[in-house]
């Protein structure tokens, strides 16, 4: 397997670990590792570092929307100027090109629902060539990034016999 997909792979599940423990990890030079890590950040290949975070934990009860965006493409242009457009904005969290029904599918967050539904009503959907929205509210995650939020619960009641 290539050392740099290997380096990717392990750094996606956990941004922290150093070059000397990648290099130990995979039996390499640190400073090889050092500079194929940095050579990979001036490419951008590696984009940044995120954390993957419980807000739940904390007590944070934001919002969390996905929303599927029918728009007319732009001539010369197709869909990346109005993805542009809706990813510039600060609450939006992804956008991604779809198949299907629906051409971009956005996630945004927000501190509750209204301002999700502002975001909706007063930005995107004024933006030209938008045709029409459909949002879908997060009700709960369990799993992001390779992260579990929630080990299952184990079931305590009492197995019943006849």
């Amino acid at each position: 397997m290539d050392l740099q997909k290997r380096i990717l792979e392990l750094i996606e599940h956990d941004a922290r670990l150093s070059a000397k423990t990648l290099a130990t990890m995979l039996e390499e030079d640190e400073d090889k590792i050092q500079k194929i890590i940095s050579n990979m950040e001036q490419d951008k290949t590696i984009l940044g570092y995120n954390t993957v975070i419980n807000w739940e934990n904390i007590g944070c009860d934001g919002v969390t929307a996905m929303i599927d965006v029918k728009v007319s493409p732009e001539r010369e242009l197709g869909f990346n100027s109005i993805a542009e457009r809706i990813y510039r904005f600060p609450e939006v969290r992804c956008v991604y090109l779809m198949s299907g029904t629906y051409d971009l599918s956005v996630v945004v967050e927000g501190d509750n629902m209204k301002d999700v539904a502002r975001f909706v009503s007063h930005k995107l959907s004024t933006l030209e060539h938008v045709q029409s929205t459909v949002t879908h509210f997060v009700l709960k995650r369990y799993k992001q990034d390779h992260f579990i939020f929630e080990e299952a619960e184990v079931d305590k009641r009492l197995v019943v016999s006849l």
